[in-house]
């Protein structure tokens, strides 16, 4: 495959000199998110990724016990290292493994090792190394504090400090946080000097509880918002509506509300997929989306999905109709 094929799309600076496409790969599903993908069909994700302009790309040793890291970085290794923005997170560290079978935790992965939650000092750079180890990179772009939901007082007192040393020493370019939450997503910009933050399902067309409590005030503090789960693992990612919300079973009124807010799109030649990706580069706080894939097609519809523009009338006829909240 060759390095230079694909024009990068917009972008814009998150802390000191990172740049973020207005759409972001994750990649979750490459680290075997729910089912197990090939190598080969790995790779032709990132490169139909890199294709489509995106130069955004963001992991995490959760996914798939390092799996997603190491076909993340393979993958981008002989791309010009200054040309892209490199992500991962701090948390879970991957120690030796207690039994033998298959992992817990929505990754259809052997249980090679075991998640430990740590969020110490020396937890962060025993994790930021191994990351490098597993990506095959010298440097790691952005560094965001992931899911620490039962562990505030070490993430805002241990994690954050180390964090923003290393961003002081210019070994990291920028640092935040990334949960399935609001709450202390606000937190942490109250309380820190954080660059941006990656809120997860809830900044979406079904669920815009982070929009009061959190954007407003990342706009005050200068924190870049990215924004993930705009399918709300999959309700959203198919006009028909259907499959999971939140990783389970959608509920069945949640199901009804997604079909009519499709309804609303059709008369306005929108599809609800198109929607959900369109829905949160509305608001002035947030940078961009993150989207994840697990296919070359995936990847290709995304990005074709966000560069067609969605016209204004139809937040407004969603608003009208109580199916989101006015702007």
């Amino acid at each position: 495959m060759t390095t230079d094929e694909g024009e990068a799309m917009p972008s814009r600076t998150v802390g000191r000199g990172a740049r973020v496409t207005r759409l972001g790969f994750g990649a979750a599903p490459i680290g075997n998110l729910f089912s197990a993908i090939s190598d080969e069909q790995a790779r032709e994700t990132v490169d139909a990724a890199w294709a489509a302009g995106i130069r955004y790309f963001d992991t995490a040793p959760h996914y798939g016990l390092g799996l997603s890291e190491r076909r993340l970085g393979a993958a981008l290794l002989d791309r010009p290292r200054d040309s892209y923005t490199l992500s991962t997170k701090i948390g879970r560290l991957l120690g030796p493994a207690t039994r033998p079978g298959r992992d817990d935790q929505g990754f259809d992965v052997p249980a090679t090792h075991r998640r430990v939650w740590d969020f110490s000092r020396d937890g962060v750079r025993r994790s930021i190394e191994e990351s490098l180890e597993r990506l095959g990179h010298d440097t790691i772009d952005i560094v965001l504090i992931h899911d620490a939901d039962d562990h505030w007082a070490p993430a805002v007192g241990e994690a954050y400090p180390a964090l923003a040393e290393l961003r002081d020493q210019g070994v990291v370019k920028a640092i935040g946080a990334g949960m399935n939450q609001w709450e202390m997503l606000a937190g942490f910009v109250k309380e820190t000097d954080v660059d941006l933050v990656m809120l997860a399902g809830r900044y979406t067309l079904l669920d815009q509880s982070g929009a009061a409590g959190l954007l407003p005030l990342c706009q005050e503090r200068g924190v870049s918002v990215l924004v993930a789960g705009v399918f709300n693992s999959g309700l959203l990612a198919t006009h028909e509506a259907t499959g999971t919300y939140e990783y389970a079973p959608a509920p069945g009124a949640l199901v009804q509300r997604a079909r009519r807010i499709a309804a609303v799109c059709e008369r306005y030649g929108v599809t609800l997929p198109q929607a959900a990706l369109a829905f949160p580069l509305r608001h002035p706080a947030v940078t961009a989306v993150v989207a994840g894939a697990r296919s070359a097609q995936e990847v290709e519809r995304n990005a074709a999905l966000a560069a067609t523009p969605v016209p204004d009338a139809l937040w407004t006829a969603l608003a009208e109709e109580s199916l989101i909240a006015p702007a």
